[in-house]
């Protein structure tokens, strides 16, 4: 039997006491926020409306490289923290490769996602604001039911705007934020604004998580004591979610074992920035090297086939512009399965370390994914989300390049939930009709020639 277990535990008193802030150690720093009227840069007081005041702080924060974790998150995430590392014996039999393989498990609470990382934290700073309850947008649901979750713990309102394709297809998800007690309604509706004006541009639409972005923060702005949270993309998500990468490090320190490469999945940016972070943090510093791999949707590919520039955070241009890797605000994904990686744009965090050589990035096929998800489901026990399978996808691809050149590498990628409110999307892999839809060329010049033309 080999020396590393199975799973790699540390102890409760071995959760991180603080997030890491990789802002603070990169050279070129993620490019500020704009005021999309006027140009000029926003300053944290400018998103007090919009965001809780704490929050608004972390988002600007490039300086401070260690932000305390109030007492009553940490007591939180010891409900469900630390999560396991683990390593992937029966994948690596199964694929007959000298690489070892681990993953993070962050599937281990009734979100069942590591959006709970960030929600608790979110939820915390509005309550400690005083305020009447938070608004939001999810994709597949796993950010709006840690949100819900989150906020009923804190005893405030949740007012959740779901992708109308998801709001359909997985209606349990639904039906579990309802259960925590929040309110949920598809996007784009006709209870906003925004909601009718995007109705009446898009006949029909499925949705996108830039709608239902811009539906929330009408929401949020409209009614008084309410601010916008949001589950991926913006800095403070990935300040939070840094806890995943902190503990992925000391473990692997723990049994001795140093990554040779990190892969994770990435819409927005929450899952893949926070595991990767301290690892980049370390190569920031010159202190080691690693081969980071985003892994993202072939029918929705900002970082592969997206351009780096200023664009609106949401189809409705009510929010700051970031300068991102981005589709387009007005990109339309297809209806498939890829749940949270639909979105047009990618972490202004990410786009930096992308666009300086930090990181690599892929796009994978959805059919391709759930053959990946189903052979890990066979052997490692565990139903992944179509989300986590992305990177499952690329893990595999990686380890039968190992037993082709003989290399035992470390990789290791986040597993960043289940899947089992996803059995309709398992069901049309099942089936044969799932399809892989892939946006033309055409499709995204005329997205991104839609982009704010800035100097």
């Amino acid at each position: 039997m080999s020396e590393i277990p199975y799973k790699i535990y540390l102890s409760e008193n071995e959760i991180p006491s603080a997030w890491y802030n990789v802002r603070a150690d990169m050279k070129t720093k993620p490019a500020p926020l704009l005021n999309p009227g006027t140009g000029e840069p926003l300053k944290a007081e400018d998103l007090y409306p919009i965001f809780c005041e704490e929050l608004s702080k972390q988002e600007m924060n490039n300086d401070d490289k260690w932000i305390d974790i109030p007492g009553e998150v940490l007591d939180f995430y010891k409900m469900y923290r630390p999560s396991p590392l683990v390593r992937a014996y029966c994948l690596e039999k199964a694929l007959g490769t000298p690489a070892h393989i681990y993953y993070k498990f962050e599937g281990n609470n009734t979100s069942g996602s590591h959006k709970l990382n960030s929600a608790i934290a979110q939820a915390y700073y509005a309550k400690k604001q005083g305020l009447k309850g938070v608004t939001t947008e999810t994709g597949a649901g796993q950010w709006g039911t840690a949100l819900s979750m989150a906020t009923a713990y804190f005893g405030l309102d949740c007012q959740v705007y779901m992708v109308k394709v998801s709001y359909e297809q997985k209606p349990f998800r639904r039906e579990v934020m309802r259960t925590y007690g929040a309110k949920v309604t598809p996007s784009p509706s006709m209870t906003t604004n925004v909601g009718r004006k995007i109705n009446e541009q898009f006949p029909g639409t499925d949705g996108s998580l830039g709608c239902a972005i811009s539906e929330a923060v009408e929401a949020a702005t409209s009614q008084e004591g309410y601010r916008y949270v949001l589950g991926s993309v913006l800095n403070q998500v990935l300040l939070h979610q840094s806890v995943i990468g902190l503990e992925t490090k000391a473990a692997l320190d723990k049994v001795g074992v140093k990554a040779d490469m990190i892969i994770g999945c990435a819409g927005g940016g929450s899952n893949l920035g926070g595991l990767i972070s301290p690892f980049v943090g370390e190569m920031l510093r010159g202190e080691n090297q690693y081969e980071i791999i985003a892994v993202e949707p072939a029918s929705c590919p900002s970082f592969t086939r997206g351009s780096y520039v200023y664009d609106f955070c949401d189809t409705g241009r009510v929010c700051p512009l970031a300068k991102m890797y981005t589709l387009g605000s007005n990109f339309m994904p297809a209806p498939n399965h890829a749940g949270g990686l639909r979105y047009h744009g990618m972490s202004t965090i990410l786009s930096q370390l992308y666009d300086d050589g930090y990181m690599k990035a892929r796009s994978v096929k959805q059919t391709d994914v759930f053959a990946a998800a189903e052979q890990f489901a066979r052997v490692e026990g565990i139903l992944p989300a179509p989300e986590s399978s992305h990177a499952i996808k690329v893990a595999i691809d990686e380890a039968l390049k190992c037993k082709e050149t003989g290399e035992a590498k470390n990789i290791v990628f986040g597993l960043t939930g289940t899947g089992y409110f996803d059995l309709v999307a398992y069901q049309k892999y099942n089936d044969g009709v799932m399809d892989d839809y892939i946006p033309t060329d055409d499709d995204i010049a005329a997205s991104l020639a839609q982009c704010p033309k800035l100097g």
